[in-house]
């Protein structure tokens, strides 16, 4: 048997890792909540790991947020980030823990980087200013992975997915990202019989979404890979995975799949005055490929299972 935590278990990432891991009959999952465990108290983590006897991380626990948390919260975001990459990976080595899994972020890449990115992008050019903190503690993440690889001959690994979506998602009307507050904003305005959705933007922007149970069985994937096949497929210092699609569509497509899903049958009406942002952001995952995994929910299918589960869940999760 194999004892693996999962940090950061309660969020949408590792809340789907654990759901798969679950079934499993060779893994003993060990979680901890933020309440029980403090990921940013170097001691607390130390002792966590003397006293938990793990086999196996992976490190799905961050300080997560969009545009305006990222622009209110520079120092908290890369604080909070670090320190807890830090004392989780570091402990892992100083307990002998060989094999972890730390999953990053596709904002590790340059703001003006080459369509669709691919890994060799990391560090070729200066990242967006919004979110600058947050994607500098990730690369760090990944460049801890990769130094006790080096120094200590250890197996840590790092994902990069794109945009994600699905259960344990958070849906409130002001902080949520694009997929939930369009499933929420959408449902009720069906609910409400409104004649007209307001989307911003002129709806020509291509965006990637990955659902969350995609992200979960990739990053297993890419953690159970032998040693050969992974080390034939990376580099020592740029061995981090894009996760994706590898697909991406128009938002005007997403507002509509969207519309379709909830049972909207009103008018969608485009505020031009809004801003588009990025044009295009789309990952190369040719390398994810190569190592044998592609995603299985098609975006109308990965819409329908999280709208789903925002139907069941409405009451009760983080929905005011």
């Amino acid at each position: 048997m194999k004892n693996i935590f999962v940090a950061g278990h309660n969020g949408m990432v590792g809340a789907a890792i654990v759901r798969q891991l679950s079934k499993r009959n060779d893994v003993v999952l060990i979680t901890r909540t933020r309440q029980e465990l403090d990921l940013t108290n170097q001691a607390a983590v130390s002792q966590f790991f003397v006293d938990s006897n793990i086999h196996e991380v992976y490190l799905a626990a961050a300080k997560v947020g969009g545009i305006h948390a990222n622009n209110t919260y520079p120092a908290e975001f890369i604080y909070e980030n670090l320190m807890i990459e830090a004392n989780v990976i570091n402990a892992a080595h100083a307990n002998n823990v060989q094999k972890l899994l730390f999953l990053g972020s596709s904002c590790i890449y340059p703001k003006l980087a080459e369509q669709p990115m691919t890994e060799h992008a990391l560090l070729t050019s200066t990242l967006e200013e919004t979110n600058e903190p947050y994607a500098i503690a990730k690369i760090a993440g990944i460049k801890l992975c990769e130094s006790y690889n080096r120094q200590y001959s250890r197996d840590y690994r790092s994902v990069m997915p794109t945009n994600l979506y699905g259960p344990h998602d958070n849906f409130h009307p002001e902080n949520s990202h694009v997929i939930p507050a369009l499933l929420r904003r959408f449902h009720e305005a069906a609910q409400s019989n409104a004649s007209e959705v307001i989307a911003w933007g002129s709806g020509k922007p291509m965006r990637e979404f990955l659902h969350v149970d995609d992200m979960a069985a990739a990053s297993i994937h890419v953690m159970d890979l032998d040693d050969e096949t992974y080390a034939a497929n990376t580099q020592d210092m740029l061995s981090h995975i894009n996760v994706g699609t590898g697909e991406d569509c128009t938002i005007k497509e997403l507002v509509e799949t969207v519309a379709t899903v909830t049972g909207f049958k009103g008018n969608i009406k485009w505020d031009t005055t809004k801003p588009d942002g990025a044009p295009r952001k789309l990952m190369d995952v040719s390398r994810l490929h190569s190592l044998g995994w592609k995603h299985s929910y098609n975006l109308e299918s990965g819409l329908k299972h999280a709208f789903d589960w925002f139907i069941a869940n409405q009451d009760t999760y983080r929905m005011r």
